[in-house]
């Protein structure tokens, strides 16, 4: 592995595709969230951890030297990720606005800071054939980056696999991003491994999130027909609603698991501890009760009669 000495005209031209669509693909996933006032459906773990992916991302796409719109692209898609999870604080969570505003930019400072502190202390090493730790990097931002579908899974078996609060214009311009972005790779002189097996694992994983929801409703062709019959959205008809209140919250299940055992922790902490000492005294109190109530009281006999 080593940097890319040039970039033929074929890489810069679909990595600035691929670029273009990272750099808009939220845009209609904010704009949803913005009008409908509502993140139901769409994890803000995962919209936290692609925007943390942006720094490594960043740092491994500037000390390789790829072509400039894959260095540009995960800064736009660390920052517009940011923005959707901070509309999940104020429209799942009720968090106030100027609270959410005032992290979201110490964040993003930190994560300026994070990735130009490390850009500058990598690349000097990397020039010198030192290759461990833009593999480290690059490792680092495939994990969190895919570590950011993990609650879909959840989500798609709560709901019987339907997809709910994701944008699916999102998802299709994010799924032409990761395509043309790896065409830019296998482009270059040189194709990068890690980068291009996590771009073809995005296109994976989103397809596989479009085809769940057609088969959801091709499930639901049936009561969707008596929704509309009867005049209302699939979410207001009774049948619908039991149907649909079928699936399996694996998250609550959990959720109630674990609070289960931290609540028979703490009664367990709560209980006082008494010494071997505490114990024998406890004991001979009690062998001592026993004994008084089970002795007969002395009764005086009557004098007999002369």
């Amino acid at each position: 592995m080593a940097p890319q000495t040039s970039i033929p005209p074929a890489a810069n031209i679909l990595g600035t595709i691929g670029t273009i669509c990272w750099c808009v693909q939220l845009l209609p996933q904010i704009w949803r969230n913005w009008r409908t006032k509502s993140t139901e459906g769409l994890p803000a773990t995962m919209m936290f951890l692609w925007s943390a992916s942006g720094v490594p991302f960043g740092i491994y796409a500037i000390v390789q030297n790829f072509n400039i719109p894959l260095q540009v692209q995960p800064q736009c898609f660390c920052f517009l990720c940011g923005v959707s999870w901070a509309q999940c604080l104020v429209y799942g969570r009720k968090w106030r606005a100027w609270t959410v505003t005032l992290l979201y930019s110490c964040i993003l400072l930190v994560y300026a800071a994070l990735q130009a502190g490390l850009v500058f202390a990598i690349r000097p090493a990397y020039a010198r054939g030192t290759e461990w730790p833009v593999l480290f990097i690059g490792i680092i931002a495939f994990i969190v980056l895919l570590s950011g579908y993990f609650p879909i899974p959840f989500e798609l078996i709560k709901r019987r696999g339907r997809v709910v609060g994701i944008d699916f214009i999102f998802l299709g311009i994010d799924w032409f991003g990761a395509f043309f972005s790896l065409v830019s790779l296998v482009a270059q002189e040189e194709f990068d491994a890690l980068f291009g097996t996590l771009y073809a694992l995005c296109c994976a994983i989103e397809m596989s999130m479009v085809a769940s929801h057609l088969i959801w409703m091709m499930r639901t062709k049936k009561f969707r027909k008596l929704a509309k019959d009867a005049g209302v959205t699939f979410d207001e008809h009774p049948e619908c609603v039991a149907w649909q209140a079928k699936g399996i919250d694996l998250g609550a299940k959990f959720r109630k698991m674990v609070g289960m055992k931290e609540k028979a922790d703490k009664d367990a902490d709560a209980r006082p501890e008494t010494s071997d000492e505490e114990e024998h005294v406890e004991a001979v109190q009690m062998n001592g009760a026993e004994d008084q109530k089970n002795t007969v009281p002395n009764v005086v006999a009557p004098r007999p009669e002369p």
